[in-house]
């Protein structure tokens, strides 16, 4: 699995006084333990920063390419600093993140993805709301992103699909309908165009505690689905190691056999079954309250897991 990693965003106090420092240090070292962990690429993350976004992005760049070789994520909607920062990258093929189905962002992220060569990520998202069911998601794709990429001769494989992992909690309906926008994704173009989700994003309102078991759950079942790659916590170890168990099929223990019943159900396009579940396992119990709060058969609630 191909993991970006979420860690430098700065929504996070730490990252948020590190960029305001100018500290390289922080970064440098963060950089490293994510790459160690499992990074595949990092996500540089620096909001909106509409003053100062062409002085920070660049410098950010120029410091983790300092100690790491893999991709960097350049999320900002200042373009002007995505710019800046694809001009002194040295390294790995950036990703720009990102572009949606609006045709202002449509007329301009592509072009420039295309003059810097990169990966580009691309939101189902149009004008309003975000759109509910897969099939209007896949539709975004097929009738708006795909073309427009197509017409500026942008590589489809360095194209990117997000179809929006949203949180469980406000927003259960969507759950489902994103693992299914990644499943038909997959056949709704060819070559396919890679997926990408958010993962944490599923867990997003929800209590602390509960957010890790919702996003392994969810990243299982995306699997199933044929996701290519989220954007995630590489340093949450269980998250890696139920990765790593779908990965290498490793079926060495009852919860093991579970997490590979999970992906193999969502990837023969069915549900996890009662009969697949050991009730008299409170660990397995909870992965299959889960599963049913994840595909919104079971209404979502902090206490779900007590009921």
């Amino acid at each position: 699995m191909y993991i970006i990693a979420e860690n430098i965003h700065i929504i996070s106090p730490k990252v948020k006084q590190a960029i305001a420092e100018r500290d390289a240090k922080f970064f440098q070292d963060l950089a490293v333990r994510l790459v160690d962990a499992g990074a595949s690429a990092i996500d540089l993350n620096i909001g909106p920063q509409k003053k100062a976004g062409h002085e920070i992005l660049p410098w950010l760049v120029e410091t983790i390419e300092q100690v790491v070789d893999v991709p960097l994520s350049l999320d900002t909607k200042n373009l002007a600093a995505i710019e800046a920062a694809c001009e002194v990258v040295t390294k790995a093929q950036p990703i720009i993140n990102s572009t949606d189905a609006r045709p202002e962002s449509l007329e301009r992220v592509p072009l420039i993805a295309k003059k810097y060569n990169t990966k580009l990520i691309a939101l189902t998202m149009g004008e309003g709301m975000i759109p509910v069911s897969a099939d209007e998601r896949v539709s975004l794709a097929l009738e708006r992103i795909i073309p427009r990429i197509l017409e500026i001769d942008f590589p489809i494989t360095d194209l990117i699909i997000d179809p929006l992992v949203l949180t469980v909690s406000g927003c259960q309906e969507y759950c489902p309908e994103c693992i299914e926008a990644v499943r038909t994704l997959k056949y709704a173009w060819d070559p396919p165009p890679l997926t990408e989700g958010g993962l944490s994003n599923v867990s997003n309102g929800v209590p602390r505690e509960m957010r890790p078991l919702l996003n392994r759950v969810y990243m299982v079942m995306l699997m199933g689905a044929g996701i290519d790659m989220v954007i995630a916590d590489p340093l949450d170890k269980d998250l890696m190691e139920w990765i790593r168990v779908v990965e290498e099929r490793d079926d060495s223990t009852p919860l093991n056999r579970l997490i590979l019943k999970l992906h193999d159900r969502v990837a023969a396009m069915e549900e996890l079954q009662p009969e697949d579940v050991d009730m008299s396992d409170p660990e397995q119990v909870a992965v299959w309250k889960t599963v049913q709060v994840l595909l919104n058969k079971v209404i979502y609630t902090d206490a779900y897991l007590k009921l």
